[in-house]
């Protein structure tokens, strides 16, 4: 009975100091309707940033909250409206991330660089873009993606940014032998 008791002393200590150390952290989220609701069934599984580092409209945290219901988030079906609509406003297309510095990058001159400019660095710098090399089917399937979760990019334009980037960031073939 005495391990019992001094067991369960254990955990509630623990768990006040974890507690306390939560509430002199802060809440990272921004104050809005909704903030609490996202704040207690995200992190329940995630770290703040795996929520503040992406931007996406409403369709698109919609879209991401009911896979995560699916997966076991506990947002009920009366919390779903207030969920999307705050990480919409807080996290979503053109609103800058916390605490970060943008990196400077110049693009290559051509048709479609604008288009990269204006639709790609709305939610993140394109920086992303210049870092890697990929085929022209996975920067369509990148930018289609991207469209889903809310860039301003039209059918036409998608095709433009995609011979783009397929034209400077695609992946070099080099000659058979």
């Amino acid at each position: 009975m005495r391990k019992l008791i001094l067991a369960i002393a254990f955990v509630a200590t623990t768990f006040g100091v974890a507690m306390s150390a939560q509430a002199q952290q802060g809440n990272p989220f921004p104050e809005g309707p909704g903030r609490e609701i996202v704040a207690v069934a995200c992190t329940q599984c995630h770290a703040p940033n795996a929520i503040t580092q992406l931007r996406m409209n409403e369709a698109g945290w919609r879209n991401q909250i009911y896979d995560m219901v699916l997966r076991g988030a506990q947002i009920g079906p009366n919390d779903i409206d207030a969920a999307t609509k705050y990480l919409a406003t807080s996290f979503g297309p053109g609103v800058p991330f916390p605490n970060q510095q943008p990196v400077d990058v110049k693009l290559p001159d051509g048709a479609g660089k604008e288009l990269v400019e204006g639709g790609c660095a709305l939610c993140h710098g394109v920086d992303r873009v210049a870092a890697t090399n990929r085929s022209k089917d996975q920067w369509e399937k990148i930018v289609n993606r991207m469209v889903f979760y809310g860039s301003p990019i039209s059918g036409d334009q998608v095709t433009s940014i995609v011979t783009y980037l397929d034209q400077n960031f695609g992946v070099k073939q080099t000659a058979a032998k």
